[in-house]
C-alpha cells in the first residue's frame, strides 16, 4: 500500500505504547481508525488524543480482551458496519510474562500469555483478513519481538508466544505471497512502553526499553509501503538478529546469559539459593 488516506486501519492494544503511536501516526496520514484495548481508560485517552490531533478522522473503538475470539469477530463486524472493510490490521496487543525461570513459571502464566500474545494475533488476523481480501488490497502486521528471535532467561512464556507469532506469520506470508495482501512480521527491540510492569521487570525495563514508540511505528509504516516482510527495529534488535542468525547456540546462550543476568530475578535459581545458604563449618 502506497498511501493510507481514507483507508481503514485496525489497531489492537491501542490504549498505550506502540498501539497509541500507531493510532496517532496513521491518523496524521489521513486514515480512519478502529481501535481496541483491554484497558477502557487508556483506550478512551487514545481516542481523545487522536480526535484532538486529527478531527477529520472517523473512529470506532471497543474495549475487550483479544484472547476472546467471539469478541474479536464481533469487533470486526462492528468495524465493517461503522467504517467499512478494513485495509490494514495491526495485531499489536500483548502482555508481559511471569518473568521467572521455566521451573518456577506456573502453567496458567503460559496459558494466559499464549492466549493474548499468540491467539490474539490469530483472532485478529482471521477476523479481518476476509475484509482485506474483499477490498483487493491490504496489509496484515503481526507484532512478535526480538524474543521471537532468541530465547532469553526468565521469559520462556513470553518468548514461546512470540516465536509462535513468528511461525504463524511466516506461514501466512507464503500462503498470501501472490495475493494483493502484504504480510509483515515485526520484531521490536527495546521499545519504551509500559509493558514491563511487574516489580521483577523494573531493572530489565531500565536497561533495555529505550527506543521511542513513534520511531518504530514510523519505520513499520514505511516498510508496509515497501511490502517489506520482516521488520527488525529498536534497541539491541540488530545485534539480536545477527546473533540469532550467525552465532551457534552453544556460543550464543552464554552471551545472552552474561548480558541479562544482572537484570533478571534469580531468586528461583538453584545456584542462587545455594549461594544464599549459610556456610557450614567443616569438621575434622
Amino acid at each position: 500500500m502506497k498511501h493510507f488516506r481514507n483507508k481503514i486501519v485496525v489497531i489492537t492494544g491501542a490504549g498505550s505504547g506502540m498501539g497509541r503511536a500507531y493510532a496517532l501516526e496513521f491518523a496524521a496520514l489521513g486514515a480512519h481508525l478502529a481501535l481496541n484495548d483491554y484497558d477502557a481508560k487508556g483506550l478512551a485517552e487514545t481516542v481523545d488524543l487522536v480526535s484532538a490531533q486529527s478531527p477529520q478522522v472517523r473512529l470506532h473503538s471497543a474495549a475487550f480482551d483479544v484472547s476472546d475470539r467471539a469478541a474479536a469477530f464481533a469487533f470486526a463486524e462492528a468495524v465493517q458496519r461503522a467504517l467499512g472493510n478494513a485495509h490494514v490490521i495491526i495485531n499489536n496487543a500483548g502482555i508481559e510474562g511471569a518473568s521467572k525461570p521455566v521451573w518456577a513459571t506456573p502453567i496458567d502464566a503460559y496459558e494466559r500469555v499464549m492466549r493474548i500474545n499468540f491467539f490474539g494475533v490469530v483472532h485478529g488476523t482471521q477476523a479481518f483478513l476476509p475484509q482485506l481480501l474483499a477490498n483487493g488490497e491490504g496489509a496484515v502486521v503481526n507484532v512478535s519481538s526480538i524474543f521471537g528471535l532468541i530465547g532469553p532467561p526468565n521469559h520462556s512464556d513470553y518468548s514461546a508466544a512470540k516465536f509462535a507469532v513468528r511461525g504463524f506469520t511466516e506461514a501466512l506470508m507464503v500462503e498470501l505471497h501472490d495475493s494483493p495482501i502484504s504480510v509483515h512480521l515485526v520484531h521490536p527491540g527495546g521499545i519504551a512502553t509500559n509493558i514491563a510492569r511487574a516489580e521483577g521487570s523494573k531493572d530489565f525495563a531500565r536497561k533495555y526499553l529505550s527506543t521511542p514508540p513513534q520511531a518504530i511505528v514510523r519505520h513499520v509504516i514505511r516498510c508496509i509501503g515497501r511490502r517489506q516482510p520482516k521488520i527488525v527495529f529498536g534497541r539491541d534488535s540488530l545485534k539480536t538478529w545477527l546473533g540469532a542468525n550467525l552465532v551457534p547456540l552453544r556460543l550464543l546462550n552464554p552471551i545472552i546469559w552474561r548480558d541479562m543476568k544482572g537484570v533478571i530475578d534469580r531468586s528461583d535459581y538453584p545456584a542462587t539459593k545455594a549461594a544464599a545458604q549459610p556456610r557450614r563449618e567443616r569438621t575434622a
